[in-house]
């Protein structure tokens, strides 16, 4: 099959959804890709946040494409610094799934690799994974007292 090219998500406002993710999860616009959104009626924006090797397509919801939210999730997975810095970084704008802000003690224990799940604005769902187990269990769990 190869690698994961992009995931489609349905957001109401194309503009405001680049606007949040580049805020707050550091994704930015591939302008390799960008006559898909200027060219093309309908068509999605495409953001990344490590240099367009992993997308989102960001397609605009309307009549003939409804506000479905990305209910299953997607998950992405970063180095131990990113994910300190991320959890260090709460609570601030990002909501948990049951809709309150996301809290550094949200972080969940897979005793493989260490996880937050959230939510943007629009109810996407995604999951943040850092695989440096014992960095984390190090320098963020037991360090900050999580």
């Amino acid at each position: 099959m190869g690698r994961l090219d992009h995931v489609h998500i349905r957001v109401p406002n194309r503009a405001e959804a680049v606007t949040w993710y580049a805020e707050h999860l550091g994704f930015e616009p591939v302008e390799q890709f960008d006559f898909w959104a200027t060219g093309f009626d309908g068509g999605p924006v495409q953001i990344s946040a490590d240099g367009g090797r992993t997308m989102l397509a960001l397609f605009e919801a309307g009549e003939g494409h409804p506000m479905i939210p990305q209910e299953t999730g997607v998950a992405f997975s970063v180095d131990a610094e990113s994910f300190i810095e991320f959890a260090r970084s709460l609570p601030g704008e990002i909501q948990s799934p049951v809709g309150r802000p996301l809290v550094a003690t949200d972080v969940v224990d897979f005793d493989l690799c260490w996880a937050f799940d959230l939510v943007d604005p629009w109810g996407n769902r995604y999951e943040l994974n850092c695989y440096d187990y014992d960095r984390i269990k190090r320098e963020l769990i037991d360090s900050d007292r999580i």
